[in-house]
């Protein structure tokens, strides 16, 4: 757990390591439950549900969006549309990209999927982020997250 060091400063390396490791074993429960229920992974119903909300995206979209590289989402979106669950179309305004949509059997399945995400979620972090603490902690993420995206902090270059 992160310490204060003397003069009640945060332990820079602690904070880190607390963060990657929440994270860590948070995605990995959310992956044995969407497997076990769905048949998919985390990585899989979170592009999914980006591109519900997001009809029309582009790989590059959803790179940018999970900080993730080109080549890593490209395969990641052939994987689901060797699944029938996303269609690539042309792009009209851009001939070297394609556009992607879920198909109906994709939606469905992010539909179901996102109410075991969110009951998973839930059981995970309720008792820790129930109340003023876990308010600060998520607003202090929040935070954190809108300045490192704002500085193009962590893009990938390829």
């Amino acid at each position: 757990m992160a310490s204060k060091s003397s003069g009640g400063r945060v332990d820079l390396p602690e904070f880190f390591a607390d963060l990657v490791r929440c994270e860590t074993r948070l995605y990995n429960a959310l992956n044995d439950r969407l497997r076990e229920r769905h048949g998919i992974v985390t990585s899989q119903f979170e592009f999914l549900r980006f591109l519900r909300d997001h009809p029309g995206s582009r790989v590059a979209d959803l790179a940018a969006e999970f900080a993730i590289g080109i080549g890593a989402t490209s395969k990641g979106i052939d994987r689901l549309e060797k699944q029938a669950w996303v269609v690539r179309r042309n792009n009209p305004s851009d001939r070297r990209s394609s556009l992607l949509d879920l198909t109906d059997g994709g939606l469905r399945l992010v539909e179901a999927a996102e109410a075991t995400f969110a009951e998973t979620l839930a059981e995970l972090t309720a008792d820790v982020l129930d109340g003023p603490s876990g308010l600060a902690a998520v607003q202090a993420l929040s935070a954190l997250r809108s300045a490192l995206e704002h500085d193009r902090i962590g893009m990938p270059t390829g």
